[in-house]
């Protein structure tokens, strides 16, 4: 295990009927790091976190929590707490019962079990409601009980699968806070699995981004974002994402040429790198969007702070800063200047330790 990891995944791969799942996944998380786990529906990210959390078992490569080997051993003795998308709480207990419910399975003693509740209730602003039924609460309130409950486990290890999905656009910040402000206070180390690039960016120290079960690239937000290892990289990470135009049209045939909507200057008609059409004005109170249409372009998009006088139909002129373009191949859509960048050596690919087959449960769609 490299030194500092935590949670350590060597070459870890789990397929049905050779498909679907992860392949060949490799990767260390640090203690008390917030990792996200970031990709498109069906990419294997919860598939991922499952394997890691002994839901499911890999039919190869290893799995292991601080320094120890648990790739068979069952979710109850990782030594870690979940947290989902759909609360999993108990509607026929209270607030107080499930947040306790499992340090009364351990059998904690009850003066401790009562100070922890104070302690998780005061922390996530749940004081009052320990007599409530779930029923009975918002869906932020809810998914507070949830955090809770992995609060009081006392687990340094806490695994969240698209937790704040249930929410409203208003929660979800809320809630989003109030994880990150958890995950700090309480030196968690936390693996979380997001659709949600906003989510993945805001919370997070690392960020895997995955692809069709494999890893896309790994590092830190700032790295996904300046220097994404491929077009796919670049184009699901950020809002709006970064466009892509066809070298051709920018004298480097061949190629892709990337820039985000930050970057992309307005010129006058004619002059400048491109010259488009506006499709839409998008108003979003301190900048808008002009979207643009051009034939040799796709996402050309530029913010503009306030409200900016352009049109639908207008001609439009753009340049493109030299030292803001990212090249990618035209053919393979990898970044031609460094497209392994962000892998180092804590996330080398490497051999399976181990290729004892498991059992074939049914397959987890995400």
């Amino acid at each position: 295990m490299s030194a500092g990891a935590y949670v350590t995944l060597d070459a870890v791969t789990r397929q049905w009927q050779g498909r679907g799942g992860v392949t060949d996944i490799s990767m260390a998380v640090t203690e008390g790091q917030f990792v996200s786990i970031l990709g498109p529906s069906g990419c294997g990210k919860s598939t991922l976190l499952r394997l890691i959390s002994g839901l499911e078992t890999p039919d190869s490569g290893s799995v292991r929590i601080a320094g120890r080997e648990v790739t068979w051993l069952p979710a109850s003795q990782r030594g870690l707490s979940m947290v989902f998308q759909s609360y999993a709480l108990f509607p026929h207990l209270s607030v107080r019962e499930n947040i306790l419910f499992g340090m009364r399975v351990r059998r904690v003693p009850p003066p401790a079990r009562e100070a922890k509740l104070a302690e998780a209730t005061a922390m996530l602003n749940l004081a009052g409601l320990e007599g409530r039924k779930p029923a009975a609460l918002s869906g932020g309130q809810r998914q507070r009980v949830a955090l809770a409950r992995a609060v009081v486990s006392g687990h340094p290890l806490c695994l969240m699968d698209e937790p704040l999905s249930n929410l409203d656009a208003k929660l979800r910040h809320s809630v989003r806070r109030d994880i990150k402000a958890l995950q700090r206070r309480l030196g968690l180390t936390v693996i979380y699995v997001t659709h949600d690039q906003t989510e993945a960016m805001s919370l997070s120290d690392s960020v895997i981004l995955m692809r069709d079960g494999r890893v896309e690239q790994m590092g830190s937000p700032a790295s996904l974002y300046t220097r994404p290892v491929s077009t796919f990289a670049a184009e699901f990470v950020g809002d709006p994402p970064m466009a892509m135009i066809e070298g051709a049209a920018l004298g480097a045939p061949g190629d892709l040429v990337g820039i985000r909507p930050e970057h992309l200057r307005i010129a006058a008609p004619g002059s400048g790198d491109l010259t488009g059409r506006v499709r839409e004005v998008e108003y979003l109170g301190a900048q808008s969007h002009i979207v643009i249409d051009h034939d040799a372009a796709r996402g050309l998009i530029v913010s503009a702070q306030g409200h900016p006088e352009w049109r639908p139909g207008d001609t439009i002129g753009l340049s493109l800063p030299q030292e803001n373009r990212v090249l990618f191949d035209g053919r393979t859509g990898r970044n031609k200047k460094d497209p392994q960048q962000d892998y180092g050596a804590d996330h080398r690919q490497t051999e399976p330790r181990d290729s004892r087959k498991a059992p074939n449960p049914q397959p987890v769609s995400d």
